[in-house]
Order: structure tokens, then C-alpha cells, then sequence
């Protein structure tokens, strides 16, 4: 599937994904991660002995959300399934995702089975929100009693 331009901005910039992929029992598991992008495929390099590792294993169906670092209320939402795992010993995809978001090659530099997953969106959708970030304390809005009702 085509992503559409302001996705593709999204995935292009050191935003953070929440990757959600499923358990044996069909739990969802959710942890965020960097991405990349290949023309219209998306790119999560780990461990392929990691439970998410494991898990597109066994099941290639994920879904990814991205949120802009610089307005949380800007998303794109993306339902997929992994089309091919690149073995990545070497790190050379990992490099460059680690480029996008750290300025510089990974850090750590011994894996045993490093692997790039190449996601095929299935269901892409962004979405604009007109709500501005302004967070406030959080402990000072629960901290206020609620007045009771007359």
C-alpha cells in the first residue's frame, strides 16, 4: 500500500513507533522502537531472539503507531504484516536508522542474530488532531477537591 506524504514525514524523522505484536496466546505486546523507511515499507531493526523478534516470527501481523516528537496530537496509525526479515550482523541497516534519531552509528556493537523486519503497511492512517499540547502538573489538577454537586 502507498503511505501517504505526511506518514512518510513522520517515518522519516526521529519519531518513536509503539510496535504491537501478538503473544502465543494472541495478547497484544507493545514496546516503542525506532524506524525506518523503504519507499512505502517500514523498517525495525532487533534482536531476532527478542520476544517481538520471536513473536513476528511466529506471526508476521503487527501494528505500528508513530507520534511526532514535536506535536504529540500529529499520528499516523498502521496496521501490517512483516514481508521479510534481513539478517543485519554487521548493522549496517541499524547504522542508519541509529543516524535518523542518535546522529551516529549504534553504539553497542555485538549481536549474535540482529535482523531488520520489513513491514508492509496493509492500513495506514494519519491523522491531524486541532488539540495543542500544553501539559500542566498533574499532581496539582488531582490534588484540587472536586466540589460537590448542589
Amino acid at each position: 500500500m502507498e503511505l501517504c506524504a505526511d506518514t512518510r514525514r513522520l517515518l522519516d524523522a526521529p519519531n518513536f513507533a509503539h510496535l504491537a505484536t501478538l503473544m502465543p496466546d494472541g495478547a497484544p505486546k507493545v514496546e516503542p522502537v525506532w524506524v525506518a523507511r523503504e519507499g512505502d515499507r517500514i523498517l525495525v531493526a532487533t534482536d531476532e531472539r527478542t520476544l517481538k523478534g520471536r513473536n513476528m516470527a511466529r506471526d508476521p501481523r503487527v501494528a505500528l503507531s508513530i507520534v511526532s516528537s514535536e506535536n504529540p496530537y500529529e499520528q499516523a496509525l498502521i496496521r501490517g504484516r512483516v514481508a521479510s526479515v534481513r539478517g543485519d550482523d554487521e548493522l549496517r541497516y541499524l547504522d542508519r536508522i541509529s543516524q535518523q534519531y542518535i546522529g551516529a552509528p549504534f553504539p553497542r556493537r555485538k549481536w549474535r542474530s540482529r535482523a531488520v523486519y520489513v513491514i508492509e503497511a496493509q492500513l495506514a492512517r494519519y491523522y491531524l488532531s486541532a488539540l495543542e499540547h500544553r501539559p500542566t502538573d498533574a499532581s496539582s489538577v488531582f490534588d484540587a477537591p472536586i466540589p460537590e454537586e448542589d
